[in-house]
């Protein structure tokens, strides 16, 4: 009876302390990992953007093509629009529609602050869902 109590009772002490070796080589990896992968989303990717391999779409709607020319010049559809005007004319078009659907269509050369802000008069003028338009990419 002597040794059943003494295993129950005697000399053990709990350990109160934790264990950070497993964290700190969890931490250390983690560590790497981000000092690698940071400078890879920093610098970017050269990237030919008005090509890519999409679907073609199935408008069952009319469909609404904002296009930008190299020049600056906007158009709907077919017709000019004075600049400034865009998100004015865009949103008496589409004051009587429910679905609120406009593709846009730049030029490649045309500086992405211009598109940007094209983007902007669309979106200010209601539009939900804006569409980009590209050219299909080339197969090698």
């Amino acid at each position: 009876m002597a040794m059943g109590s003494r295993g129950n009772r005697g000399d053990r002490n709990t350990m109160s302390e934790i264990n950070v070796t497993p964290l700190v080589d969890v931490m250390l990896v983690l560590l790497v990992i981000f000092m690698i992968t940071a400078p890879m989303m920093q610098q970017g990717v050269q990237v030919n953007l008005p090509k890519a391999e999409t679907k073609a779409l199935n408008p069952q709607e009319e469909t609404v093509v904002v296009s930008v020319e190299k020049s600056g010049r906007i158009f709907i559809d077919k017709s000019e629009v004075v600049p400034g005007d865009l998100g004015q004319r865009l949103s008496a078009m589409f004051a009587n529609r429910s679905k609120k659907e406009v593709f846009l269509k730049a030029d490649k050369d045309v500086p992405y602050g211009d598109v940007v802000r094209t983007m902007a008069e669309i979106k200010a003028a209601g539009i939900e869902r804006l569409g980009m338009v590209t050219e299909p990419a080339q197969k090698k």
